[in-house]
């Protein structure tokens, strides 16, 4: 091929490579290298195509051979330049540079632009590559191109700016290249000189940036120090180079003159450089001045962080003997510590092991020993060794410590720290001659030392006395060792302690303190004696000085002793906020420190914050249970709080372990209050008996401590406060001392008056003591007062009491001629003066006008005032006075009874209710009087009980039992007053307590027959005979009566009515005849008549009784009770008529009250009853209950009436009982067993209702009448009947066993109750055996119930009801032994001969019939049934008629059952069902009727809806039994009609009801279906 060809392929190569045929290229380029194997041309295009066709080892191929052929040609060195550049290949990476290289040469010539970018590619190589000298020399090139194309100033100022930066980061290499930091100098330099202005912000910064590159290079110290000079020449405010430069002096341990001077005047630009404070405590430390070495260091290490910084700062601390702080410097400076910087730590690990080890620590030695095993070589070193005894001797391991002294000493005989360890050890074993010579020797071998005379001078110190005072020993080796070691502070505390104790002198003691505390401010001992010799001293503000400082620097829990101290200091000052806080900020310090809380409670009590003082002194005391103290102030606060019996309580804890003469007295203060207390409550008894625990409390701190006046006033006091009391309680067991008695006689019993006398004397006491006391005097003047106010006997007792009362005049003229600004003092003056005996009303009033000028709201003074007035009977001043009074205190009792007597007097309305009031505010004795006499004023007056007034002061306030309970107490403590006992004895009357009114009115009686009033003992009398015939004391009352006049109707009618009771019915009779002549008025006659008629219907005389009866009726005013009496005497002798008109004309006399209205409705029923008409009975007690819903006693009688008249609504009759009970607690008693007995009635136990079922109300009925015999009978039918429902659940009985002891309670019960109830509880007595038999039979016991019936009979023989119990049980066991045979027809005779020998006996009818209808013979069952029926219907027992009935409609459904022949049976069961029906509802005839259709049509429609009538009901409809055998029949009627939907329904019911026997019937009902 030509050399034209090769043109033209080159071309058509060409040609692809513009075209992106690039493969084509390829073709083209290899024919012309075949033509041309040279061709620079073709090995281009070839690298060319074959880069774009990710050929790139093949192109670098086809470049290379470009390069050999043409080495100074362009193309191929671009091309491999972009094949190098676009493939990231590490190969082509490294040798881009040399191609880069290479263009530069080319360019340099040729192309100054693309020089200058090959420049900057290349230096962006070297940059990443951190080729630094290569780079500075490429941008050294690039400078000078610039250079010569006379580039600007500004252009090349950027290049060398530029250059500074690429390079900067080479200063931080850890080879650092000599060569290229000069070149980064003369990058700086030049840029410098080419900057402008100067000086200027970009010439600062580039300035700061030179010095910065400057500190790097450690070789260039004179340049860096010329750069920071000029900088500082230019930029004086700047602290940067004065930075550079201190980081230099204290990187290389520089401390020069220009050291000190960089660091001063960097502080002085920056006060807060870290730098500085460093320099300067580095310099402070070299220079041995530690103290500001470590203020210095310290500060600058808060701002800056330095690992040798920290080791300046521990050395400065080990110097002076701060070795905690050094320690935790320490640990600071090992946390910054590098790792390669090894000797650095090794030097910080010995310095924290000297620091923990000086330290003295045991904690701390446990750390040095585990620094000991870190340190190389550590057993090599004696230093470490000395150490490592001495950690050991921190730990209390003495022998240790010995050990490793040995071996020192053996090593090193003559080294002193060797020594000085041996002598430490042997000194904490006592062994201190030895310790001694080993210090000794260790300041021979070390004179310089302090620490070893320090040594050697607290070893003399702890030698004992003689040492410690001997100069020469302890006192002169301290002396020497401040003056070796003038920083350890330690020493200094040891000269206190000789100049505070051995040489007395506590201006030096406290100098050497305080130094001690300024060397070591962790010192508490030395820091606590300078605070405290400085308070000793009067030096407060000193003292005060130190402990802020010491607050000022404390962390939260520290600075305990300072916080306390400062705290007693504003406690004494009466700073209590701020006392509280400190001696808070103490505990916080240390919890356990029961002195301080003994403090923190004091501040407390001193700000009157009781509870929480409470609270500290119970920790206190907590934390040490044998301080006094702490229980002491407990309990005085708690008598503050006027909790008094807590506070005896922790007194006596005091007493108890010694005679602590404050708590006795607060023990005594104590007893006297509640004492006092107790007789404002008329407690009289507690208060004697408090007094004389308080007397004798008192008279221990008296012997004790006779000096105090206060004591004896105690005493005073206990004494004086007899007077409250009754005499005959008033008596007292005084110490002989006391009484003035023989000091051989221990005690003495005292009466009233010596008492008081005894008081008197302690009162005399305390003004020998005290004799300038105005409080004395007028304790002294009370007290002769109280004694004038004692009853007197004879005259000589008269001219005693003038000469009381002028003494208690006179001591009262004393208190207030010495304190006349004490209202107390006056008031008391006035009522001595205006007492009986003195009477000096004048000046009684100016006495109290003078307490009220003193004290205007002297509530006291102004009701004395007005009793002064009334007793002048000025009742207008009075009021007004009581009237202010009440406006000052409405609380106060006295002011209120003085407005009561105001009202009494002018015959006010309120009278009663204000006497009322005053019992209610307290109990004053005059009140309560007041207010007793008012309330049976009110109630003898018959006249007034449908009043408003009535109703209000008597029923709605409940006067009665307030008036009761009030007067007891009054004749408690008032045992004189005859009046007061007749009245409590009328209220005890009203109350129904029968044995406290007999009481009161024999006391009534005992006190008039001393007197000489024969009205008040006549009237007396006859209430004392009347309550004694209410207590059934029927001959002593007709003895009492006998003993009156016998001249008032009420005695007479008391009389004939003992004679009645007594069974002497003839001297009734006379007796009330003579009452008859008696009696003034109509209605009187009508009683006493209607009572002679009862007397003769008693007697037999019914003619006589009617007759009187009648005559009643024609009377003027005729009474209710006559009538009432004619009815149920028609109704006891069965003469209907007779009662029909009796109480029509009883209903014709209008509405009744109270309790005639349940008298006319129980006669009304009782007729009802009579006539058979059984359901009317309870509609006409649901028609009384509709007029007066708010009469307990009515629903009292329905419940009672319904089980008996009205079984099917016994619910309602239970309820009617809640009712009852809810509205009356003395009819609910009673209510609550007629409520059980209706639960019993309708069935209701635990399994239907847990907690509204029998069982649960007859408990409740037992609880409230324990006494009440068929309460108890009630338990054992609601027992029988849980007992019945257990066995029919299929569970079992869990009340079994209980019959017998029931049986027995009943018995028990029966004995006691009144004669004419004595019928009715026999009967229920035979009811209860019958009951017991019954349950031991269903329990399978049957030789216990035959044991039990055979002992009944060994007593009563002839009881026909317990030889027919006898023999069901006999019966019973025959039955059982013979396994079930056919009972001998003489056995069936046998049994029927007992029933009928008590033929009223319903149940024997029944069981005899369930006797024969287990042998087979129903036709005799039915007769006895019928039998029974019969019995029933003849008594009028409506109960029994059904349960016959429906017994015979059981009986006839069992043949029916087995398809017996005949229809006689079905006939039989639908006849007694529908009579059953006919009583009443009755569920369980339903059931009958219901399954009698299941038996004959099972199918029938009727079946499902009979069924389905008992089923779908309320649950409190019908019983639950009845409603789940139902549902048992329709389950299966339904399976057999296979009626799924109406099963589901019946299921669903099931479900809802909770039936999950029904549930399991279905279950298997379809198992055997399938």
């Amino acid at each position: 091929m030509s050399n034209k060809e090769v043109k033209a392929a080159l071309k058509s190569a060409r040609e692809a490579i513009k075209n992106k045929e690039y493969k084509d290229a390829l073709k083209h380029c290899k024919a012309v290298l075949k033509l041309e194997k040279n061709n620079y041309n073709a090995w281009v295009f070839i690298g060319l195509a074959a880069s774009e066709l990710e050929q790139p080892d093949q192109a670098q191929t086809a470049y290379k051979k470009a390069v050999e052929l043409e080495p100074e040609q362009l193309l191929a060195w671009q091309g491999l330049a972009n094949l190098y550049e676009k493939t990231d290949q590490w190969d082509f990476q490294i040798e881009l540079p040399s191609v880069y290289q290479k263009l530069l040469e080319i360019y340099a010539s040729s192309d100054k632009n693309k020089c200058h970018e090959v420049i900057k590619k290349l230096s962006d190589i070297y940059q990443s590559d951190k080729e630094y000298l290569k780079l500075a020399k490429v941008w050294l090139q690039l400078i000078k191109l610039k250079e010569e194309e006379a580039a600007d100033k500004k252009e090349l100022l950027q290049l060398w700016q530029q250059m500074t930066r690429l390079l900067l980061d080479c200063t931080d290499e850890d080879e650092q290249d000599n060569e290229t930091q000069q070149h980064l100098i003369t990058a700086f330099e030049k840029a410098m000189l080419l900057l402008d202005p100067v000086p200027g912000e970009e010439h600062r910064k580039m300035s700061a940036d030179y010095i910065k590159c400057l500190s790097k290079l450690p070789h260039e110290e004179v340049k860096m120090k010329e750069a920071c000079e000029s900088m500082l020449s230019l930029y004086p405010a700047q602290s940067f180079p004065l930075e550079i430069l201190c980081s230099f002096y204290l990187k290389t341990g520089a401390q020069s003159e220009d050291a000190a001077n960089c660091f001063s005047r960097l502080l002085k630009m920056a006060p807060d450089s870290g730098l500085g404070h460093l320099g300067l405590g580095t310099k402070a430390l070299q220079d041995g001045k530690y103290e500001d070495a470590i203020k210095d260091l310290a500060q600058g290490l808060k701002r800056m962080s330095s690992s040798t910084g920290w080791r300046s700062l521990v050395q400065a601390q080990l110097q002076m003997h701060r070795y905690s702080d050094s320690a935790e410097s320490c640990s600071q400076g090992l946390k910054l510590c590098e790792s390669g910087d090894k000797e650095l730590r090794l030097q910080l690990l010995r310095l924290r092991l000297e620091a923990l080890v000086r330290s003295g620590e045991e904690k701390a030695a446990d750390q040095a020993l585990d620094i000991l095993s870190q340190l190389p070589d550590a057993e090599k070193d004696p230093d470490l060794t000395a150490f490592k005894g001495h950690a050991y001797l921190n730990k209390g391991q003495i022998d240790q410590a010995l050990q490793v002294s040995s071996g020192l000493l053996a090593s090193n005989p003559h080294m002193a720290r060797g020594l000085a360890l041996r002598g430490r050890a042997l000194s904490a074993q006592g062994q201190q001659q030895l310790a001694e010579e080993s210090f000794l020797k260790a300041a021979d071998q070390c004179p310089d030392c302090g620490e070893y005379y320090f040594l050697l001078g607290q070893l003399y110190w702890d030698m004992g006395e003689e040492t410690r005072k001997d100069r020469s020993k302890a006192h002169t080796h301290m002396l020497k060792a401040a003056k070796l070691d003038p920083r350890l502070g330690c020493v200094f505390r040891y000269l206190g302690h000789f100049y505070r104790e051995v040489a007395r002198d506590v201006g030096r003691a406290r100098g050497c303190y305080k130094k001690a505390f300024d060397l070591d401010s962790k010192d508490v001992e030395s820091g606590a004696a300078t605070v405290d010799l400085s308070m000793e001293q009067g030096d407060m503000d000193a003292a005060l000085t130190i402990l802020q400082s010491v607050i000022d620097k404390a962390t939260p829990g520290s600075a305990k002793w300072a916080w306390m101290r400062r705290g007693l200091y504003n406690l004494k000052n009466v700073q209590h906020q701020q006392a509280i806080a400190d001696l808070q900020a103490a505990l916080r310090a240390d919890p356990d420190d029961w002195v301080c809380w003994e403090c923190l409670g004091e501040a407390y009590l001193h700000r009157r914050s009781f509870t929480a003082a409470l609270k500290a002194f119970g920790k206190a005391h907590e934390l040490q249970p044998s301080s006094i103290y702490s229980v002491y102030q407990a309990a005085a606060i708690k008598q503050t709080l006027a909790k008094f019996k807590e506070a005896v309580a922790e007194y006596l804890q005091i007493t108890a372990r010694e005679d602590y003469v404050p708590a006795l007295k607060g023990l005594g203060e104590c007893q006297i209050s509640i004492a006092k207390g107790l007789l404002e409550d008329c407690r009289d008894g507690g208060a004697i008996d408090l007094l004389q625990q308080a007397i004798q409390n008192l008279f221990r701190a008296v012997e004790l401590r006779p000096d105090l006046s206060c004591l004896w006033k105690l005493l005073g006091d206990a004494c004086t406060a007899v007077s409250n009391v009754s005499p005959n309680k008033a008596k007292l067991v005084v110490p002989g001392p006391l009484a003035a008695l023989d000091c051989s006689t221990q005690s003495s019993p005292l009466n009233q008056a010596q008492t008081l006398k005894v008081g008197e004397r302690c009162y005399g006491h305390a003004l020998k003591l005290m004799p300038e006391a105005p409080s004395l005097w007028y304790d002294l003047g009370l007290n002769y007062f109280r004694q004038a106010s004692l009853p007197c006997a004879t005259e000589d007792d008269q001219t005693s009491l003038s000469l009381l009362l002028e003494k208690a005049q006179q001591c009262l003229k004393k208190a207030v001629m010495m304190t006349s600004g004490n209202h107390s003092y006056w008031n008391a003056l006035g009522v001595i003066a205006m007492s009986k005996g003195l009477e000096n009303l004048a000046l009684a009033q100016h006495c109290f006008i003078k307490s009220i000028q003193v004290e205007a709201s002297n509530v006291v003074a102004w009701t004395n005032l007005g009793t002064l007035y009334l007793k002048k009977g000025n009742i207008e001043l009075a009021h007004e006075a009581f009237k202010i009074a009440q406006s000052l205190e409405p609380l106060y009792v006295n002011c209120w009874i003085g407005q009561a007597l105001i009202a009494e007097r002018v015959g006010s309305y309120d009278t009663m209710d204000l006497f009322r009031h005053t019992t209610e505010l307290s109990t004053h004795m005059e009140g309560v009087k007041g207010y007793a006499y008012w309330v049976c004023a009110t109630l003898l007056d018959k006249s007034n009980r449908d009043s408003e007034l009535y109703r209000y002061n008597i029923v709605q306030m409940n006067a009665i039992s307030a008036a009761q309970v009030a007067l007891s107490k009054y004749t408690e403590r008032i045992q004189s007053d005859p009046v007061a006992f007749i009245m409590l004895g009328y209220l005890n009357e009203h109350l129904q307590l029968k044995r406290q009114a007999l009481q009161a009115y024999q006391r009534a009686v005992e006190l008039l027959q001393s007197m000489s009033s024969s009205e008040e003992l006549a009237f007396a009398l006859g209430s004392y005979g009347r309550a004694l015939c209410t207590a059934g004391q029927l001959e002593e009352a007709v003895r009492v009566y006998t003993s009156t006049p016998l001249q008032e109707l009420c005695d007479l009618a008391g009389l004939a009515l003992a004679y009645c009771r007594t069974g002497l019915i003839p001297d009734s009779i006379n007796t009330y005849e003579r009452a008859l002549a008696v009696a003034s008025s109509e209605k009187e006659k009508a009683y006493i008549l209607t009572a002679l008629a009862l007397l003769q219907h008693r007697q037999g005389n019914l003619d006589s009784a009617k007759t009187l009866l009648f005559k009643c009726s024609m009377l003027k005013e005729p009474i209710s009770e006559s009538l009432l009496c004619l009815c149920a005497v028609g109704l006891v002798h069965s003469d209907a008529t007779l009662a029909n008109a009796a109480l029509t004309e009883l209903l014709k006399q209008g509405s009744a009250t109270g309790s005639a209205i349940e008298q006319r409705c129980l006669v009304t029923c009782t007729l009802l009853a009579q006539q058979g008409n059984n359901s009317a009975v309870q509609r006409e007690v649901s028609r009384a209950i509709h007029s007066n819903p708010g009469n307990p006693s009515l629903w009292a009688l329905l419940s009672r009436l319904v089980p008996q008249y009205s079984p099917s609504k016994a619910n309602g009759g239970a309820m009617a009982g809640h009712v009852a009970c809810l509205s009356s607690m003395t009819q609910g008693k009673r209510a609550m067993l007629y409520s059980g007995l209706n639960q019993l009635a309708s069935g209701r136990h635990s399994g239907e209702d847990g907690y509204r079922n029998a069982l649960k109300t007859m408990q409740r009925a037992v609880l409230l009448c324990p006494d009440d015999p068929a309460a108890w009978a009630g338990l054992m039918a609601a027992c029988h009947t849980e007992n019945t429902s257990c066995l029919l659940s299929g569970s079992a009985p869990r009340r079994q066993g209980l019959e017998q002891i029931l049986m027995s309670v009943v018995s028990e019960k029966v004995r006691s109750v009144e004669e004419i109830e004595r019928p009715l509880a026999q009967s229920l007595e035979g009811w209860v055996l019958q009951q017991a038999v019954t349950g031991l039979m269903l329990a399978g016991r049957l030789e216990q119930a035959e044991a039990l019936c055979s002992q009944v009979l060994n007593v009563s023989p002839e009881h026909a009801a317990v030889t027919l119990s006898l023999r069901q049980v006999q019966c019973q066991r025959l039955l059982l032994a013979n396994g079930g045979t056919a009972l001998p027809d003489s056995v069936l005779e046998q049994l029927r001969s007992t029933v009928m020998m008590s033929p009223t006996n319903l149940g024997g009818w029944h069981w005899l019939a369930e006797v024969y209808r287990s042998q087979g013979l129903l036709v005799q069952a039915v007769m006895a049934y019928r039998q029974s029926l019969q019995l029933a219907s003849q008594l009028g027992l409506h109960s029994w008629q059904a349960a016959s009935l429906l017994r015979l409609a059981l009986l006839a459904l069992g043949p029916c059952t087995t398809d017996v022949p005949g229809g006689e049976w079905k006939d039989l069961v639908l006849e007694a069902t529908a009579e059953v029906l006919k009583l009443g509802s009755f569920p369980m005839a339903l059931l009958f009727q219901a399954l009698l259709q299941f038996v004959t049509k099972m199918g029938a429609r009727d079946t499902r809806r009979l069924l389905e009538r008992l089923v779908y009901v309320s649950s409190q409809e019908f019983p639950v039994t009845v409603v789940q055998v139902a549902s048992w029949y329709l389950l299966r009627h339904l399976h057999s009609k296979n009626d799924q939907e109406l099963i589901d329904v019946l299921l669903k019911h099931a479900k809802t009801s909770r039936h999950q026997r029904l549930l399991e019937f279905h279950s298997l009902l379809a198992a055997s279906s399938s």
